[in-house]
Formats: structure tokens, sequence, C-alpha cells
């Protein structure tokens, strides 16, 4: 879960969605590197100290931004089969693919070059995916649909986000659905349907 925030009692639901939109407009606009907290303060008409009661820094600002406004909901996903599962995934991302597309690209630089970015991400919003990737996994084991937990699981986020990230780099398009059933079908699945099944870590120091 993201950072919880502070000092949030004098501030409406729809002030605080304002204000975080505004850093990811500021955002897009500058670039996270050259993007200022003073910035945003100005564009969202607050004070600075406002911001930094609220969130130690850019990056915390940032990932509860990416946090707040996202539209994906793959733990609320379970269509009873592991291709319906990673299909209606695709269909959440397909809905704002412009958008997050963008917003991942203004960020791919950022999170190499900032630690403490990569970090909340990982942990806010990375680590959380992939563990809804993988319970879409172990109830397709559950069901029979994979006879055993498949090694290329491992694989399955970095998967996904090629899958978003990589047709506007080769293609020059955006994901749409088209793409998406064909990419599950032809790559994803047959990955996880054919590799070997996956090694536990071994309890030995």
């Amino acid at each position: 879960m993201p950072e919880q925030p502070v000092r949030r009692k004098r501030m409406t639901a729809e002030r605080w969605v304002e204000l975080l939109t505004t850093a990811l407009d500021v955002m897009r606009e500058e670039g996270y590197e050259a993007m200022t907290m003073d910035a945003v303060a100005v564009r969202a008409r607050c004070s600075k100290a406002t911001l930094y009661r609220i969130w130690r820094g850019k990056p915390q600002l940032i990932v509860a931004a990416l946090h707040a406004t996202r539209r994906v909901d793959t733990g609320a996903i379970d269509t009873g089969t592991l291709r319906g599962d990673l299909l209606a995934l695709c269909g959440q991302l397909v809905a704002d693919v412009q958008r997050d597309t963008e917003l991942l690209t203004a960020l791919a630089h950022a999170v190499l070059i900032d630690p403490e970015l990569a970090s909340a991400m990982r942990t806010s919003l990375v680590e959380p995916e992939s563990r809804a990737l993988d319970g879409f996994v172990e109830r397709a084991v559950r069901r029979g649909e994979l006879t055993a937990r498949p090694a290329a699981v491992e694989f399955l986020p970095q998967l996904m986000f090629v899958m978003l990230m990589g047709r506007p780099l080769t293609q020059g398009a955006f994901l749409d659905m088209d793409y998406a059933t064909r990419y599950i079908d032809l790559a994803i699945m047959p990955a996880l349907l054919t590799s070997c099944p996956a090694v536990p870590p071994s309890s030995e120091s």
C-alpha cells in the first residue's frame, strides 16, 4: 500500500483528487526531473508547506497520484479462466492506454536515476500488481488449467509491461484489444502452459 498521508481532515475528497491530478499534469508537461514541488503548489493553488506536510517529497507525491488516479483494478478480476483473467486485465489497460502509456514513459528514465522513486513505485504499485497476477496463476493451478505452477510466471509482470510499452516503440501504435488478444494467445499463454514447473526456493542457507 502507498504511504499513508497525514493531516487530511480539512481537505475534501474532490480537492484531494484535484491536487494529485495536478501533480501528474505538471509532471507530463515538465518531465519528472524538472518538476518541482513549488510548481505543483502554484498550479494546485496551495502552499508548498501543505504538500510537504502530506508527502516527504516528489517521489511520494507522484506515486500517491498514480495510485489514486489509476483505473486498473487487477485484484477485482476473476473470470473463471486464466485466459479470461488476462484478457479482462487487458480490457482495463486499453480503456486508458494513451494516458497510462504516456505516464509510464515519462517515468521510465526517472526510475533509473532516482532510487527513492523506484523504491516507492515498486512498493506501492509494482509489487501489488505482481501479486495479483500471481493470483491469476494460482487460481488456474487450483482449477486444473495448469498442472503445476509454471516457471514462466516469474516473468509474467514483465511480459504484461512489455505488451503495454513495447507496441508504441515497435509499431507506433497504442495497445488495443486485438493486439492484446493475440499477444495473450500467442506469447503469454503458451509460455505459461508449456513451461516447466517452478523450482521452489531452497531452504538451505
